[in-house]
């Protein structure tokens, strides 16, 4: 019978390329597990201010604990647009932009809803000067469309 020479050394050896393996793959799976998952959009409204020949159009995506509010804005004389989300009655977050005169382009509101669920409803509405609403519209997530009015 052949006796291999050194078998202990050999087992070792074993060992350690088998636990490295090990380790590397443990090292692996937790940073593959700590990167966050991509959000995806539960639903997309599409709304559409104009009051004179000022408006603000745009989409209204959501997810899981945000509200992405992008859209087209012109200002005819000095206007403003908001956007508020909303969990129910429950405000979760609002933002708006500078008073805009006689000028056009984009404007972005990612708005927060970090509640579960998430939000459910926002506005989105525009004002003169002086903060007098104008015009507005109020979107729902499980529907996907928006209707005339702060509601």
């Amino acid at each position: 019978m052949v006796r291999l020479k050194d078998t202990s050394k050999a087992k070792s050896r074993t060992r350690k390329v088998g636990a490295a393996v090990i380790a590397a793959a443990s090292v692996a799976g937790m940073v593959f597990a700590a990167t966050p998952a991509t959000a995806t959009v539960a639903a997309t409204s599409t709304f559409s201010i104009e009051y004179g020949a000022s408006y603000y159009k745009g989409t209204a995506a959501w997810s899981n604990r945000t509200v992405d509010v992008n859209g087209s804005f012109k200002a005819t004389g000095c206007r403003r647009v908001y956007a508020r989300a909303f969990a129910g009655s429950t405000s979760l977050d609002f933002q708006s932009t500078s008073t805009w005169c006689n000028r056009s382009g984009p404007v972005h509101f990612p708005l927060d809803a970090n509640v579960v669920g998430g939000s459910d409803n926002i506005w989105v509405y525009m004002t003169d000067e002086n903060q007098k609403y104008l015009k507005g519209q109020t979107c729902y997530r499980s529907s996907g469309y928006c209707i005339d009015g702060l509601h």
